[in-house]
């Protein structure tokens, strides 16, 4: 192996291993920071999805002609939508974390 290839590696490994140690040091409920975390994504998917349903079942209802359900099709939409709103809090996070350890993200 190439000498910048040993530093590449040992650099990789000397900051793994320090984000370790730090996380090992770091007092708290890092436990109960998790599950809020999945709480706030599950709520982020679950407000769209009812919102979309409830307004689904609306326009369903003040619909005369059968054909289309708006219920299902704003279900969808509302799925995506908060799928979206869990992944733009998940990159948050991670940029969060990224910046803490010093990493470039």
């Amino acid at each position: 192996m190439s000498d910048a290839l040993h530093e590449s590696v040992a650099s990789t490994v000397g900051r793994k291993e320090a984000r370790k140690l730090r996380a090992r040091r770091r007092t708290g409920n890092q436990m109960w920071a998790g599950f809020g975390m999945f709480g706030l994504i599950g709520w982020s998917v679950a407000v769209p999805m009812l919102i979309g349903v409830g307004i689904g079942v609306w326009l369903d209802h003040a619909q005369t002609r059968p054909g289309f359900s708006w219920t299902l099709a704003l279900l969808l939409a509302g799925v995506g939508v908060g799928c979206l709103n869990a992944w733009h809090w998940v990159a948050r996070e991670q940029r969060s974390i990224e910046r803490e350890d010093g990493e470039d993200p």
